[in-house]
């Protein structure tokens, strides 16, 4: 039987370092769950851009319509915005 090893009041007294605490606590993924969580992203990303820019277009006449101060060129930027964002978090589950 292994002896335990009790560490001294000094180590236990200073606190662990930041970067060895993340490095204990990030967990190993497998290959095909970055690929499926990658390409969950992905997708969603391609969804959001094309649905969200044809109902910006079956809506153009009410937008323009409206008078809202908000036109067309700020909802489509914001709806391309969200398709970054989400392709963007799509590459970095692939990548990390």
């Amino acid at each position: 039987m292994a002896k335990d090893v009790v560490p001294s009041v000094h180590a236990l007294d200073r606190p662990e370092k930041l970067q060895d605490l993340l490095k204990e606590d990030r967990g190993d993924d497998c290959l095909p769950c970055k690929i499926v969580g990658g390409g969950a992203f992905l997708g969603l990303a391609a969804y959001s851009y094309i649905s969200g820019q044809s109902q910006l277009e079956q809506q153009r006449a009410k937008i323009l319509a409206s008078g809202s101060r908000f036109g067309m060129r700020s909802r489509s930027f914001g709806i391309t915005a969200i398709s970054l964002g989400l392709a963007w978090l799509g590459i970095w589950r692939l990548v990390k």
